[in-house]
This record gives structure tokens, C-alpha cells and sequence, in this order.
């Protein structure tokens, strides 16, 4: 007959407490009879579970189910104090922080412009502060998206300092927790794919258009950063008839096609495409040549990877370019069949991204430390 399996007892403590940790942040505040029910552990590892957790002040009494039958039965929660991170996005114009807690709930947030000769840093610091004035609880860490390459390890292609870190460790300096760096893009399909257009797609590319148009791809339901952090940048990919080196689409293009179609070269991309959608012919022309030129994007990688669809995100979701990309795919669809669809969150796709970052690595941080032996259990 064969042994049951066995482990030290403490092994399995860190692992019935992560689970019971897990569950309380995406589920909330759980009787005892629920967490058996959802972890599947038995009432008595529940329970001295939640004895520990309870003396490590990871969790707390939440209040009294009186809803079910039989007597009333208290409910347990994370605790509100474990501390927060912040989730950052910044673009070329300003900053978007967010605070969230354990749970992946926003808590606070600030948005505002850099001021003219703005210290990039000091105005996040000084967003991030305002949040958490309104909270209490530590700061554990920081996940900022930017537009730019990232570096395997997280530093910024174009950033001063030796290792291309020192927006980040000026940052970290500043806020006295771990900063970590992301592509925007990335972190925009990162959103798509754990609760947006591609959480149900096993591959695709994020085409997301701002000041520039980058890519995020997911294959097999990983995103992939590349080597040197530089896969998804699209921006150059050579197309006729423009030269080598030539950017394909964002502001500077658009603002070379408003000159050629007779419209104001100081619109925005958005007002442009308001006036497509209007019916301006001389926009509609300009729609029509941004989408060509995205879909030939999706068109080369396409070629390479063979993605199941590609998701448009940012203004290239806008309804007139969506439309224009459609068309041109249509024109295409005999040669290379492009399946093109729209981003579930516009604009917030990097913040939003950037917030599921921050909660999953800030459920990682408190949880080791709520759990004893948490860390030695992962070496």
C-alpha cells in the first residue's frame, strides 16, 4: 500500500496560508464555511490558519454573515493596513498614479500635466503623496509604465546614469520603496489579456497609438518582451514608399498629412479623426491613410508571428480609424487574412495595466511577510 505523501508542517502552512490570502483579496471578506468551500483545506487547517494570520495581523474580523441558514457565522478580511502600491503611467504630457491595496481596488488617484521644466520625478512623488494622504498604511512599491525600450532589467534605453536606471532609482530614492519600469504598451496588453479584448485569445498584438504607435505581444498567453525589451517596436518597420527609417504613424506624421490635405497641422490625431467621423472629405482621406498604414503593420507581423487577432488600442481605436484599418483589410483579406478588434480600454489600457502589475506584486510583498516562512518556501 502506498505512503501519503508528507512535508514539514511549516511548508504546508505557507502554502494553506497563501491560498486562504489569495482567496480573501479576490473573493473579500469570507466566512470560515467559504474559505473551506473555496480552498478546498479542511475546516481545521482553516481555522488554525486563520489563527496565525490573525496573530501576524494579516487578516481581520469582518463582520457576521446573516444571510445563511443556521446560526450567524463571522466573516474574516485582509487587513485594511497592509499598505498599498502605486501604479503609475506617464506619457510625453503627464502623469496617472493610482493607488491600490492587496485586493487590486484603485484607493486614491491624482492625474496632472508636467509643468514646464517639470522635474519628471518630483511630479510623480508629489501625485503619489497627494493619494496617500487620504490612506493609511506603508507605500511597499511602485510599478510605472512609460513610453520608450525597457531593459531586461527595467532600466530605460534613453535614460542617463551607466545602467540606464536612474529615473528609476531616483524615484525609488524619493518614495522609499522598490520602483519597477515597464513599457506602456506591454503593460496595455497586459490588461487585454488578463481582463480585456485578448483574455480570451492564446496569441495577439496590442497596436496601441498615442504620440507613437507601439505593439504589445502575447503568445501562448505570455507577454513577450524580447531580448533586449525591444519587440513590439513598430514604429520603423519599413513600408513603401517611405524611406528607411521613416516613422509609420504618430504625431509627426499626422501633422505632415494635415499639411497635405489642407487641414490644421496643430490638431490633435483625435480631432482629425472627429472631423472623419463628421464626414470632412480631407480628413476621411487622412483616416484612410493612417489606416492603411497601420493595417500594413499588422500585416508584417502578421507575417512573422501569426497572431489571432490584433487589438487596436489608444486613438487607433477611434471609430474612423477602426473603420479605415477595416477597409484596408478587406482589400488584403486574399493575400493575408488580419483580424482586427477593438481594445476594452482605450486610453487607461496602460494604467489599467500597470494597477494589475502593482496588486499582483503587492500581494507577493505583504503576503511573505504574513506568512512565516513565505520567502524560504519560494527559494
Amino acid at each position: 500500500m502506498a505512503r501519503p505523501l508528507a512535508g514539514p508542517q511549516s511548508l504546508l502552512r505557507t502554502l494553506n496560508g497563501r491560498a486562504i490570502l489569495e482567496t480573501l483579496a479576490r473573493r473579500g471578506p469570507l466566512t470560515r464555511a467559504e474559505l473551506v468551500a473555496e480552498t478546498g483545506l479542511s475546516r481545521t487547517a482553516v481555522t488554525q490558519v486563520l489563527r496565525m494570520l490573525e496573530n501576524s495581523a494579516a487578516v481581520v474580523p469582518a463582520g457576521v454573515d446573516r444571510e445563511t441558514r443556521g446560526p450567524a457565522a463571522g466573516r474574516v478580511a485582509l487587513h485594511p493596513q497592509l499598505g498599498f502600491a502605486a501604479a503609475v503611467h506617464v506619457d510625453n504630457h503627464a502623469a496617472h498614479v493610482a493607488l491600490v491595496d492587496p485586493t487590486g481596488a484603485v484607493r486614491a488617484e491624482q492625474h496632472a500635466p508636467f509643468p514646464p521644466r517639470a522635474d519628471r520625478v518630483e511630479h510623480i512623488a508629489a501625485l503619489v503623496e497627494g493619494c496617500r494622504r487620504a490612506l493609511n498604511g506603508p507605500l511597499h512599491l511602485v510599478v510605472v509604465g512609460i513610453p520608450g525600450i525597457v531593459t531586461a532589467d527595467g532600466g530605460i534605453r534613453d535614460d542617463q546614469g551607466p545602467d540606464g536606471g536612474a529615473f528609476r532609482a531616483a524615484l525609488s530614492a524619493r518614495l522609499g520603496c522598490p520602483v519597477r519600469v515597464e513599457n506602456d504598451v506591454n503593460l496595455a496588453a497586459l490588461a487585454e489579456l488578463t481582463e480585456g479584448t485578448g483574455a480570451d485569445l492564446a496569441s495577439f498584438a496590442l497596436l496601441l497609438l498615442d504620440d507613437g504607435l507601439g505593439a504589445g505581444i502575447v503568445l501562448d498567453g505570455i507577454l513577450h518582451r524580447g531580448f533586449s525589451g525591444v519587440a513590439g517596436e513598430v514604429m520603423y518597420l519599413p513600408q513603401s514608399p517611405l524611406p528607411i527609417g521613416a516613422p509609420v504613424l504618430g504625431d509627426e506624421v499626422v501633422r505632415d498629412l494635415a499639411l497635405a490635405h489642407g487641414r490644421d497641422p496643430d490638431a490633435t490625431i483625435d480631432q482629425h479623426l472627429d472631423a472623419a467621423s463628421a464626414g470632412d472629405e480631407a480628413a476621411r482621406a487622412m483616416a484612410a491613410e493612417m489606416g492603411r498604414r497601420l493595417t500594413l503593420v499588422a500585416g508584417s507581423v502578421a507575417l512573422v508571428l501569426d497572431p489571432e487577432a490584433f487589438i487596436l488600442g489608444g486613438t487607433a481605436a477611434h471609430p474612423a480609424l477602426f473603420e479605415a484599418a477595416l477597409a484596408t483589410a478587406e482589400e488584403l483579406a486574399a493575400q493575408l487574412p488580419i483580424r482586427l478588434l477593438v481594445s476594452s480600454f482605450g486610453p487607461e489600457a496602460p494604467l489599467v495595466g500597470a494597477v494589475g502589475e502593482a496588486a499582483a506584486a503587492l500581494r507577493a510583498t505583504v503576503f511573505s511577510h504574513a506568512v512565516p516562512g513565505a520567502d524560504r518556501s519560494r527559494r
